[in-house]
């Protein structure tokens, strides 16, 4: 301290003020930031970003609340209604009256032809169905080309040669056609196991299906990202204390790469509803009675109703539409939010 005191007094010079604002009051110490604090922060000064993600809480709480929405409309997604008073029977047999092809206060979405259900019940246990396939699928995926692809970046040698070949082989076969053949081989395998009860064996099968088919390209990222930190210093370090390879893959190499891992994750959601849509769509996903989006559109095709009724086809296609749309721009806002060259505003 005496020391610092007499170089002050030689030079002159008084030690420098602390930091101030324009207004002149003293500037608060920067805070350091989380990847995940700095992410938040640049998704909510962009307004396409947050009214993306309004979006698709709006319609991740309309998919759970379907029970207590149904209740509330007084109809559920199974009952048909075929009378006369809600059917035409003459001109257009199974078309809704005009008082029930449209919205109205009895059923808020109209009923569906053929058998009258209601619309809107069906549209909300619809995006149950879609949506828990398409999270549980996407969570499929990314555990598996998350693991495999740290793995594969991590040893190296023949762990890293088979598990790239194997990656290659996923990624050579035409995606959709390949869902579309092995989708009912599958479904038939599954019949006589507890998946294959009821709606289950759909839904099951086509979690399986897309989660296992959509890992690789996951896995060449996650891959790629590895093999620039298993060099890392604080990968040698934790070497150094003797952790294991499996600790030091799950505890250090793992949560480095969940930024790419996230980003990725919401961008395969949309694309798995839509995935589930078009298969349910081609009459291999969920088939009626149990109600998805696709199956909706399917309903509305097979019957040629779309030309008679087209509300019944804009139903599930807008939903479906604003649905991918919301989650699409949601992936872009999260990985423009989580890239570290990213500019900041």
């Amino acid at each position: 301290m005496t020391q610092i005191q007499s170089v002050e007094a030689s030079t002159g010079s008084p030690p420098l003020p602390p930091a101030t604002t324009p207004e002149g009051t003293a500037a608060a110490p920067a805070e350091a930031r989380s990847l995940l604090a700095t992410a938040w922060l640049r998704i909510r000064r962009s307004r396409i970003a947050l009214a993306s993600l309004c979006v698709v809480v709006a319609i991740v709480l309309f998919a759970i609340l379907a029970p207590i929405l149904s209740a509330l409309s007084g109809n559920d997604p199974l009952t048909s209604n075929t009378s006369p008073e809600v059917l035409d029977d003459f001109q257009t047999p199974g078309l809704p009256l005009p008082g029930y092809m449209y919205p109205s206060a009895e059923h808020w979405l109209g009923v569906e032809p053929g058998l009258g259900r209601d619309l809107f019940a069906r549209l909300a246990f619809g995006g149950q169905v879609s949506l828990t396939i398409a999270l549980l699928s996407t969570a499929v995926s990314v555990v598996l080309g998350t693991v495999l692809g740290a793995a594969a970046g991590y040893f190296g040698g023949k762990t890293d040669a088979v598990i790239s070949r194997i990656m290659d082989l996923f990624l050579a076969f035409p995606h959709l056609l390949l869902v579309l053949s092995l989708t009912p081989i599958l479904q038939s395998r599954l019949r006589d196991t507890p998946l294959g009860e009821g709606s289950f064996l759909p839904m099951a099968s086509l979690v399986i299906i897309l989660g296992f088919f959509g890992w690789a390209y996951l896995a060449r990222i996650v891959r790629g990202q590895v093999l620039s930190l298993r060099e890392r210093e604080f990968v040698e370090a934790a070497r150094s204390f003797g952790a294991s390879h499996l600790s030091v893959l799950f505890r250090q190499i793992i949560p480095n790469v969940m930024g790419v891992v996230l980003v990725y994750a919401t961008m395969l959601i949309p694309t798995n509803i839509s995935a589930e849509a078009a298969l349910s769509f081609l009459g291999v996903g969920v088939k009626d009675p149990t109600p998805s989006w696709g199956q909706m559109l399917n309903a509305a095709q097979s019957g040629n109703w779309y030309l008679s009724d087209p509300w019944f086809l804009a139903v599930p296609g807008v939903m479906l539409i604003v649905t991918v749309l919301a989650f699409n721009l949601l992936g872009d806002a999260v990985r423009d939010a989580l890239d570290p060259k990213a500019s900041r505003h």
